[in-house]
């Protein structure tokens, strides 16, 4: 009989948000153009960085909350993902929206980078009290991003959003300024 192996507690993965620059395009087209990441995304694959440099230019740079996930420990951290809180209608509530590229799925970026988020978020954005995510029923590996890193799974909201077409279920979870942020 093999002896049983200790079981090794992954380490967290230490990652940087900063503000993304117009020199991040090829960096972020490794994931902006990859169909399976797309694929829980509204936005379709990019095809060439013109569209995207556009799109950085003129919602990124100006957007009050967008930024690039780095992995801490390179030389000069490049972006393998984005992370974002969005104004809505309600100036006590804004929307996280998050993306990473494939090459880091799994590895635990996502939850640390969600978790940086929401510890920094609340202390830069006046009067907000409330962090909600909404997140396709059918993406099990957002959902446990969002557990780990502290969101309460409020409700299923049936018929919720429209993805490339096609009316999905959401799961909403939220996060409050009460909640403590994960270890």
């Amino acid at each position: 009989m093999e002896e049983a192996k200790p079981i090794i507690p992954k380490a967290p993965v230490e990652v940087t948000l900063r503000k993304f620059e117009l020199s991040d395009v090829d960096a972020m087209m490794a994931w902006a153009s990859d169909p399976q990441v797309a694929a829980v995304c509204r936005w379709d694959p990019y095809e060439s960085t013109e569209p995207l440099l556009a799109f950085i230019r003129d919602v990124v740079l100006p957007h009050p909350w967008f930024r690039a996930i780095c992995v801490a420990g390179g030389e000069e951290p490049r972006p393998v993902g984005a992370v974002s809180v969005s104004p809505t209608g309600d100036p006590c509530r804004a929307e996280l929206g998050y993306v990473l590229a494939r090459a880091h799925w799994g590895r635990g970026v996502a939850t640390a980078a969600v978790k940086r988020t929401v510890g920094a978020v609340f202390g830069e954005v006046q009067g907000l009290e409330r962090v909600e995510a909404l997140v396709d029923v059918a993406n099990p590996a957002s959902q446990r991003v969002l557990e780990k890193a502290g969101f309460t799974r409020e409700a299923v909201l049936r018929k919720y959003g429209a993805v490339k077409g096609v009316v999905r279920d959401m799961v909403m979870f939220s996060f409050i300024t009460t909640d403590p942020v994960p270890e």
